[in-house]
C-alpha cells in the first residue's frame, strides 16, 4: 500500500493545502519522505458533516454487520504484514517486537469488540411490564441504549496502532455505532496513513455509508480545536498530556451543546513495597521494578513514577540493587525529538531540587533522542511538601521515597493526585498493613495491582485503564476493555410503544436473543 500524504474524507483522498509537514525518524532526528498536508477549516467541516449523515444508518446496522466490519479492519491491519511494522518503527523508534506485539493488541481489541457486538450485552435492555392494575398503574416501560453520535478520536504519539487510528477508542465508538472522525497524531503519519485506508476500504467492502470513517491531519491544536467545536461531535476519545486534554475539556464545555471529553491525561502510577515483602524479595523487586521503568524507553502512561516504602535496611538494599540494575540499561530512542526535549527538561528540573538525591543512572545516551534513565530518593516529608515531586515526566525517570512509618505511608497515599494505576507489594505478614492501605489507593486509582507492575493493560471485558483526575477527565469510565464503549452511548426509554414499533432488543419475542433484564430479573433469552 503507497503512502501518499493524504487524508482521508470519507471515500476520498485528499491532499490538504493548510501546511505540510513529514514525519521524522527520531533515532537519526532526520525527516521521512512523503509531504502529509494538512486540513483546511472546509475539510474538518466536511469529515464532521458526512460523519452526521452517516450516523443514522450506521447506528441501525445489524448487530452482525457491525461485527463483521470490526472484523475486517482487524483483518486489514494484519494483511498490511511487514510494510505497517516498518513505518512504524521508523517513524517512532519503537523496536520490531514491541511493534508487532502491540500490531496483535490492536487487532485482538477490533475482535473482542466484535463479540461484544455480537453479545448485546451493552444495549442494557430492560423490560418492566406494564401493572394496569396498580394505583397508580405502570404503564409499559422499556430501555435500551443507543449511540451517541459522531466521535472525534485523537491518535496517540506512545502507541502508534493501540491507542491511534484503530485503537481502542475508534474500535469502541465503531463498536456502540458511532462514526469516528480520526486526527491522526504528526508523530506517526504514515502508519497512521496506512491503517485509516484499512478501515476506508473496510467501511467500503462492508457496504457503510463513506462518513463512517474520516482521518484528519493538522498542526498545532487548530483542526482539533475545530473538531471538538464541531455541532455534529458528540463525545471525544483522546490521550495525551493533561494540558492538552483540558484544552479540549475547555472548548467541548464553551460549546452550545457541551460535550463529553474521555481524555487520559498522566499518572505518575506509585507501587508500594510493604515491609516484609521488600525483606522477602529485594533483588527480585528491584530488578522488575527497573525493567518496568525502563520498558520502551518509559512511555508509559502505566510508568511506575513512584516506589514508596518504610526506611529500612531492606529499602536501602532495594536502590542498591535497583541502582545496579539501571546502571546496566542502555538509553532508548524516544517517540518523537519534542518529546525527548520534554523529558530533559523534567529530568533537569528535578535534579535542581536539593532534597531529592540522585541514586542512579541508566547508560548514556549514544543517540541524538535517546533518553537516560534516573532514579532519585527523598524523604516522606520531601514527598508532602514539594508539589512538584508530583508532575507526571514522561519517560524512564522515578522517584524512590523513603518513609519514617506506616503513617507516613498512608499520608503520601493519601496526598496523591488521581491515577491511572496503583501497585501494593505484599505478602501474608502484610496483609494488615495492606487493609488499611487499600482503601486509600481506591478512591486515587482507577486499577490496583497486586504483586505486580503496571506497565502493561490486558484488553479485557474486566480492565479499567481510567482513573480519578488528572489521569483522566472523566473517572466513571475507561479507555480500555469492552467496558469502554460505555462512553459512547446513553440510555432510552420507550414508554407505552405499539409493539411493531419497538426496537429489536426490546421485542417481547428477543428476535435478538440479548440478554435482558425482565421485571427485575436476568433473562438470557426469549
Amino acid at each position: 500500500m503507497q503512502i501518499t500524504g493524504q487524508m482521508l474524507i470519507g471515500k476520498k483522498v485528499v491532499f490538504g493545502l493548510a501546511g505540510n509537514a513529514k514525519a521524522i525518524d527520531p533515532s537519526i532526528n532526520q525527516e521521512i519522505e512523503p509531504v502529509f498536508g494538512f486540513a483546511i477549516t472546509d475539510e474538518v467541516e466536511q469529515a464532521c458533516l458526512l460523519a452526521e449523515q452517516a450516523f443514522d444508518s450506521y447506528r441501525t446496522t445489524s448487530l452482525e454487520q457491525r461485527a463483521r466490519f470490526l472484523e475486517a479492519i482487524a483483518t486489514g491491519i494484519m494483511d498490511l504484514g511487514p510494510v505497517l511494522i516498518e513505518r512504524a518503527a521508523q517513524e517512532t523508534g519503537l523496536p520490531v517486537a514491541r511493534l508487532e506485539g502491540e500490531r496483535g493488541r490492536t487487532v485482538n481489541q477490533l475482535r473482542l469488540f466484535a463479540k461484544v457486538v455480537r453479545d448485546g450485552h451493552w444495549l442494557d435492555a430492560t423490560i418492566d411490564s406494564a401493572l394496569p392494575e396498580r394505583a397508580p398503574p405502570r404503564p409499559d416501560l422499556r430501555l435500551q441504549k443507543i449511540a451517541l453520535g459522531p466521535v472525534a478520536v485523537f491518535g496517540a504519539s506512545n502507541f502508534p496502532l493501540a491507542f491511534s487510528v484503530a485503537g481502542g477508542d475508534t474500535a469502541s465508538a465503531l463498536a456502540a455505532g458511532c462514526p469516528v472522525v480520526v486526527k491522526a497524531h504528526n508523530a506517526h503519519l504514515g502508519t497512521s496513513e496506512l491503517v485509516g485506508r484499512v478501515i476506508q476500504r473496510a467501511v467500503a467492502d462492508c457496504a457503510l455509508h463513506e462518513g463512517v470513517f474520516s482521518m484528519l491531519i493538522g498542526a498545532g491544536s487548530q483542526v482539533g480545536q475545530q473538531l471538538v467545536a464541531h455541532a455534529a461531535i458528540k463525545a471525544v476519545g483522546f490521550t495525551g498530556s493533561r494540558s492538552g486534554g483540558l484544552a479540549l475539556v475547555k472548548t467541548a464545555s464553551q460549546r452550545k451543546e457541551p460535550i463529553p471529553v474521555y481524555a487520559e491525561m498522566s499518572s505518575i502510577n506509585p507501587v508500594f513495597l510493604l515491609d516484609q515483602a521488600l525483606a522477602s524479595q529485594t533483588t527480585t523487586l528491584a530488578k522488575n521494578f527497573v525493567d518496568s521503568l525502563t520498558l520502551g524507553a518509559g512511555q508509559f502512561c502505566t510508568n511506575p513514577g513512584l516506589v514508596i516504602a518504610i526506611e529500612s535496611a531492606a529499602a536501602r538494599q532495594f536502590l542498591q540493587d535497583a541502582a545496579r540494575a539501571l546502571e546496566d540499561k542502555h538509553a532508548a530512542t524516544m517517540l518523537t525529538p519534542g518529546i525527548h526535549q520534554a523529558y530533559l527538561k523534567g529530568t533537569s528540573h528535578l535534579a535542581e531540587i536539593s532534597q531529592l538525591q540522585l541514586v542512579a543512572k541508566g547508560q548514556q545516551a549514544e543517540s541524538v533522542c535517546a533518553a537516560q534513565a534516573v532514579l532519585s530518593v527523598c524523604s516522606g516529608t520531601t514527598f508532602l511538601t514539594t508539589p512538584a515531586l508530583q508532575e507526571e515526566i514522561f519517560g524512564p525517570s522515578s522517584i524512590a521515597i523513603l518513609c519514617k512509618d506506616f503513617e507516613e505511608v498512608i499520608a503520601v497515599a493519601s496526598s496523591l493526585e488521581g491515577q491511572l494505576t496503583a501497585t501494593v507489594h505484599a505478602i501474608s505478614d502484610d496483609h494488615a498493613q495492606a487493609r488499611k492501605l487499600l482503601p486509600v489507593l481506591e478512591k486515587k486509582a482507577g486499577r490496583i495491582l497486586f504483586n505486580g507492575f503496571p506497565t502493561g493493560v490486558e484488553v479485557a471485558h474486566a480492565m479499567v485503564h481510567g482513573g480519578p483526575f488528572p489521569a483522566t477527565s472523566d473517572s466513571r469510565s475507561t479507555s480500555v476493555g469492552a467496558a469502554a464503549i460505555e462512553r459512547f452511548l446513553r440510555p432510552v426509554c420507550y414508554q407505552g410503544f405499539p409493539a411493531d414499533l419497538l426496537p429489536a432488543a426490546l421485542q417481547d419475542n428477543n428476535p435478538l436473543q440479548v440478554a435482558r433484564m425482565m421485571d427485575g430479573k436476568l433473562t438470557l433469552a426469549s
